[in-house]
């Protein structure tokens, strides 16, 4: 239950975070053009706020003339009046821009005569810019993070090469052709220095991908079903093995009666050689409730002892972690190195989510979508500051590019729009606007259902 709490806190900050920045690129860009903008709110307030209050704001064009004392054009002239709050609905946000005809539906303001402070009266090229500036800001955003994160924590990483027990693949990804114990070496001939996204991107687009095993270098081909698979069964590619190398034991375990002790090597169960904390969880669970033979090395001793297992296959020992086994490598930025490793994370991340997209068009595509549930879960079950702001630049990045797709009702459909009357110099009318503003609402209200009913299905049925 505490990492339920802890995993819905960090969403809805995260959200929060993402949200509040998307909205605010829409009203500085708005506010810019003189186009008043009468609601910016965090979350949603149906029927009523938790807080709101409003706040008289001038127009960058005035308030440049007014310091240079020119006259004020009378198209900006009108101030924003902006009503700033906080709903009791604790997902998403919205801005409400004058003379716009977006979620909010205000029919009523479009039967007006058309004002100078308006969103329709604007030139096209404006119009665009201020629905461009969402995605704009949530992009900036991730890679002001990304530069963050790599100037404060810099990079630490395990190599492949260190990591001489090598990698713990999924089965799909042992259907593809790997072996447990592979070392990862390079994709399409590119080395591969260690496992994070840009890896597993190279990996799942190379046509080929050489490993070490057992002191050779094998080759394994890689097709579109792997990643297929890996999203039917909701599963990773691989993660580093964990060395069966005693850490501590726990009193009263069979571990701890049988004289295993601290820096102890694990190597058979019974007559089965393990290699993984995994392996040896497997060979294991035969031998419930009963003693079973463990061989273990001991400097350069194997000994043999009988030892207890408890009712779930355990026998109370834990493997130390990775850092206390491999070396590590730490890459550490200054100030000025942070910033084009920041943009280039960020350039990368979503490269990469674009080029994935190609998989939702298909069945196992489709049936990995998340809603919310899906997204809880990708933050961690404890409070890390580096994890949280690892995910939440992840989140802007995706948030850009959903919203930048043409789908009406999306910053991406209005963009469309305008982009036809730039080149054809023809406004689509209010009418036509309407209707493709509702058919898109009705899109992703339903795109949200079928979302979080697979998150539903997924909790109660698999």
């Amino acid at each position: 239950m505490e990492s339920f709490i802890i995993k819905a806190l960090q969403l809805m900050l995260s959200l929060s975070i993402l949200v509040a920045f998307h909205e605010f690129g829409h009203y500085i860009f708005a506010r810019m053009f003189g186009i008043r903008v009468e609601r910016f709110f965090l979350f949603f307030d149906y029927k009523f706020a938790l807080l709101s209050f409003k706040r008289e704001a001038k127009s960058l064009v005035v308030k440049v003339c007014e310091k240079l004392r020119f006259e004020v054009p009378m198209r900006a002239a009108k101030p924003s009046d902006t009503e700033f709050g906080v709903g009791w609905i604790p997902f998403g946000g919205y801005v409400k821009i004058a003379g716009m005809i977006d979620e909010s539906m205000d029919l009523e303001q479009m039967k007006q005569p058309m004002q100078p402070w308006e969103f329709r009266s604007k030139p096209a090229w404006q119009r665009l810019l201020v629905m461009v500036a969402g995605v704009l800001f949530n992009f900036i955003l991730a890679i002001v993070i990304y530069t963050a994160i790599t100037f404060h924590w810099g990079e630490t990483y395990l190599p492949f090469e260190n990591a001489t027990a090598g990698m713990e693949f999924s089965q799909p990804a042992l259907d593809s052709g790997f072996r447990n114990g592979d070392i990862i070496l390079a994709a399409d001939g590119e080395k591969l220095e260690y496992l994070n996204n840009e890896t597993l991107h190279a990996i799942i687009e190379a046509e080929e991908v050489t490993v070490n095993r057992d002191g050779a270098e094998v080759a394994v081909a890689i097709d579109d079903s792997m990643m297929l698979k890996i999203m039917s069964q909701n599963v990773g590619f691989a993660t580093y093995r964990v060395p069966l190398m005693v850490y501590k034991t726990e009193q009263g375990m069979g571990a701890h009666a049988a004289g295993i002790e601290k820096g102890d090597k694990i190597v058979r169960v019974d007559s089965v050689d393990v290699a993984s904390l995994n392996e040896l969880s497997v060979a294991l669970q035969p031998y419930k409730s009963q003693t079973v033979d463990i061989t273990y090395m001991r400097a350069d001793s194997l000994i043999t002892t009988s030892v207890m297992t408890d009712s779930l296959g355990r026998i109370g020992a834990a493997m130390a972690p990775l850092a206390e086994v491999y070396t590590f490598v730490t890459k550490n930025y200054n100030f000025w190195e942070a910033i084009p490793r920041g943009i280039e994370i960020g350039i990368n991340r979503l490269i990469y989510y674009v080029s994935d997209f190609k998989y939702i068009f298909t069945k196992e595509g489709a049936g990995s979508i998340g809603g919310f549930g899906s997204i809880g879960n990708l933050f961690a079950p404890t409070w890390d500051w580096y994890s949280f702001w690892n995910m939440t630049a992840l989140l802007s990045v995706i948030l850009a590019f959903m919203n930048i797709l043409p789908i009406p009702a999306l910053d991406g459909g209005h963009v469309l729009f305008l982009l036809f009357e730039v080149i054809t110099r023809r406004k689509p009318g209010d009418k036509f606007l309407e209707i493709a503003q509702t058919v898109g609402l009705f899109l992703l209200f339903g795109l949200l259902i079928y979302a979080n009913g697979n998150d539903i299905i997924r909790f109660f049925f698999k």
